[in-house]
């Protein structure tokens, strides 16, 4: 299981070759968030988010011979992205199984780093589990799961660590901490950092509309699942159900769960580049789109957002953008 002394290990390994992000904020932005909002800018890391950071860990805990047989992962395009930058590095082949409708750019982006892709048919039912359990075996591969890991979560808590240091700086000792959430690998591993660094601190798992499986979860105190696995443009974060390890933890540690819409997302998206000059894709924008737009559901006068990452296509960030100056008249008003 994860641990905080997980988390502080993978640390040593990862912010060698990690970049610190920053914590960005805007006025304009904390007028329409009614309170002081920070934005912890993951979609600047590696590969264009935090899963750098739990695929960099999971796979320098490997022992060399687990390193030459490979790794296999599965992944709708940023945990590909992580884990197959990590293999690269460390010269182990990697395989990663994605869905057939994810978005070519990460499809494309994951096999220039040197990964054999196989893509599945998401869309059709087939579980992508199944598929990689059995070329794991086959290939006698090391399957590096995207959040139900424990080497990924306490890589991914190494971003709880920074928000602690970077929030104490800033003397912000509380706040909620709105998490872009699929599985929950991410808050998950925050909930679990804070937990030790910054206790007055507090993670909200933030899901898209219909695909709510975490917020239903935390609520009915059992894991439940989503009844469709598309449907939405957050595809990063489309997951069907609550993994095994990061459910305890955060029925444990986080609040409740806050759902956005996908026009939130969008807005959410064409403000921070407007406001923020950073890109994000859909599914990396939810955390920020609660924070701006669900006010009545944060109690904090201070509130962190993820934003997890921007691997984002050329047509949605367009339609994002076209979407900015209604965004800006709907929320200033």
């Amino acid at each position: 299981m994860t641990s905080f002394a997980l988390i502080q290990s993978a640390a040593e390994r990862v912010s060698q070759h990690a970049r610190v992000t920053p914590l960005l904020c805007s006025p304009m932005l904390d007028m329409i968030a009614g309170r002081h909002l920070l934005v912890k800018a993951e979609c600047l890391q590696h590969t264009g988010s935090f899963k750098f950071r739990g695929g960099w860990a999971a796979v320098s805990a490997l022992k060399p011979d687990a390193l030459k047989r490979g790794v296999l992962a599965y992944s709708s395009g940023n945990h590909a992205q992580g884990v197959a930058t990590a293999a690269k590095a460390f010269g182990a082949p990697a395989v990663i199984i994605m869905p057939k409708d994810a978005p070519d750019l990460k499809i494309n982006n994951t096999r220039a780093l040197g990964a054999e892709v196989i893509l599945y048919d998401r869309a059709g039912g087939e579980s992508r589990e199944a598929v990689g359990e059995t070329i794991a075996q086959k290939r006698d591969l090391t399957l590096i799961r995207p959040y139900d890991d424990p080497q990924v979560i306490a890589g991914q808590g190494t971003v709880g660590l920074e928000i602690a240091d970077q929030a104490s700086e800033l003397g912000i000792r509380e706040a909620e901490v709105l998490v872009c959430c699929g599985g929950g690998g991410l808050s998950a591993g925050i909930a679990l950092a804070l937990e030790k660094r910054a206790p007055q601190m507090r993670v909200r798992p933030v899901e898209p509309k219909g695909f709510e499986d975490m917020a239903r979860s935390l609520k009915q105190h059992e894991v439940t699942s989503n009844s469709k696995l598309t449907g939405s443009i957050c595809d990063a974060i489309l997951t069907p159900r609550p993994g095994q390890l990061t459910f305890p933890i955060l029925t444990r540690l986080a609040g409740s769960g806050i759902v956005v819409s996908d026009e939130d997302a969008l807005c959410a998206m064409a403000l921070a580049y407007q406001h923020l000059k950073i890109v994000l894709e859909p599914g990396g924008a939810v955390a920020l789109a609660a924070a701006l737009f669900h006010g009545a559901a944060i109690q904090t006068d201070a509130v962190i957002a993820v934003a997890t990452g921007g691997n984002v296509s050329t047509e949605i960030f367009q339609k994002a953008l076209t979407l900015l100056p209604d965004c800006e008249r709907r929320y200033t008003q």
